[in-house]
């Protein structure tokens, strides 16, 4: 018998078997895969790295700063802002207090009028002395309603919001709950977005490696059968294919679907929003300057965004070629060449003076389960870490939000009921 059983090793279930080893307790956390990191990982091949869809880390989310050891990292950051493409038209909008060299394209920029670039500057002052916490706890109303309560213009959501808060929340028509805008926006002002070095993967390897040290035993390949707790609040018996264990707690931090099918808790929220990410080289001698900026297409999602992300992060390329992301928003219907075809489209027409024709495909990510849908209102009906019958608890950003903040947070959440 052990005194506890993490069935899960993504970020959640990294966390918590963390913090449980390291109040003292005997550990074991059972992964289904064939390596930890959940929705976060990363493959290498041929001098590239692909982090399994963008995905970025916010240094000032509390978790990040409190979970992870951020400079061991070797962070590699985003230039703050965005660049805004159009056919044939690029404007940069920053925020020139971060960014100083940025600040004349930011104030003559004409994808954005004057009085929202003022309200833009407004909002970042009204929540730079709230509470995150208490940010979550507000909301109620979408992105879209919030954004047009607070004189937003159209052209601002259209040409900006759209495809930024697009690429956060998955959900270009702004729908989701104004709180996770306010707490990613206070983030967003307050730090910088960064890869590590070596991928995101990096992320939950540094994890493991402190759950391993505090004393936990990290079990791959370990696909959980059932978790049953009807002995009572004594102890938990978790089953998998070759295997038995007991434990006076256990921690389900597996994906949602999972989780409820473990648990039975049926307040777990199980509508998902995908993602399509594709990879392209180019020879950096024929590369347009795209800067350290995220490339939002202001038309439409074809693709929704574009990330260079060897000029942020060199390492994720081999000398003298460029490494672009391009995600497009849900599952996506059209087959891998159709999608690239969108992708060499828009780039041409953003920047028509560069050659795209040594433009190569190199990969393709469809992320089913990105994240979690998060309507107004969402965060009342999140089920609680311990809405399981008996000494079994929830970890996962199902739990909080759907972020790595969440994911991060509900670990040692979990960690703390269990002691």
């Amino acid at each position: 018998m052990t005194d506890a059983v993490v069935v899960g090793g993504g970020l959640a279930g990294l966390v918590a078997a963390s913090h449980l080893a390291e109040s003292g307790q005997d550990v074991t956390l059972l992964e289904a895969s064939d390596g930890v990191g959940g929705r976060v990982r990363t493959a290498h091949a041929d001098g590239y790295t692909f982090d399994r869809g963008f995905q970025v880390l916010f240094s000032a989310y509390p978790a990040v700063e409190r979970e992870l050891d951020v400079e061991a990292l070797s962070p590699r950051p985003f230039t703050p802002g965005a660049t805004i493409a159009r056919p044939n038209h690029r404007s940069v909008l920053s925020d020139p207090l971060r960014n100083p060299t940025a600040a004349p394209q930011t104030l003559f920029n004409r994808d954005v009028r004057t009085a929202d670039k003022l309200r833009v500057f407004k909002l970042q002052r009204d929540l730079a002395g709230r509470d995150p916490e208490t940010l979550l706890d507000g909301g109620g109303e979408s992105i879209a309603d919030y954004l047009a309560d607070r004189g937003f213009s159209k052209r601002f959501v259209e040409r900006f919001a759209a495809p930024f808060y697009g690429g956060i929340t998955l959900d270009r028509s702004l729908s989701t709950d104004s709180a996770v805008f306010e707490y990613t926006y206070k983030m967003l002002s307050e730090g910088e977005i960064f890869v590590p070095a070596r991928g995101m993967q990096a992320m939950p390897e540094q994890l493991a490696e402190r759950a391993t040290t505090a004393g936990a035993t990290i079990e791959t390949g370990q696909s959980v059968e059932t978790v049953d707790a009807a002995a009572g609040d004594d102890a938990v018996t978790v089953e998998t294919a070759g295997e038995t264990v007991t434990a006076d707690a256990c921690v389900v931090a597996t994906d949602p679907a999972t989780a409820a099918d473990l648990t039975g808790v049926d307040t777990i929220p199980t509508e998902t929003l995908g993602c399509v990410t594709q990879y392209f080289s180019l020879p950096t001698s024929k590369a347009p300057s795209m800067g350290k900026r995220i490339v939002l297409n202001a038309v439409d999602d074809r693709p929704n965004t574009v990330a260079p992300l060897s000029a942020v992060a060199p390492e994720y390329a081999p000398e003298g070629m460029e490494l672009y992301s391009a995600t497009f928003l849900g599952a996506q219907d059209a087959d891998e060449a159709d999608l690239a075809a969108d992708v060499y489209d828009a780039l041409a027409s953003w920047y028509p003076s560069a050659g795209f024709d040594a433009l190569e495909l190199l990969r393709t990510d469809r992320v089913p389960l990105a994240q979690f849908a998060q309507p107004p209102g969402f965060r009342d009906s999140v089920p609680d870490p311990d809405a399981p019958e008996g000494p079994v608890v929830l970890a996962g950003d199902y739990t909080r939000w759907s972020s790595i903040q969440g994911a991060l947070e509900s670990g040692r959440v979990a960690a703390t009921l269990c002691r």
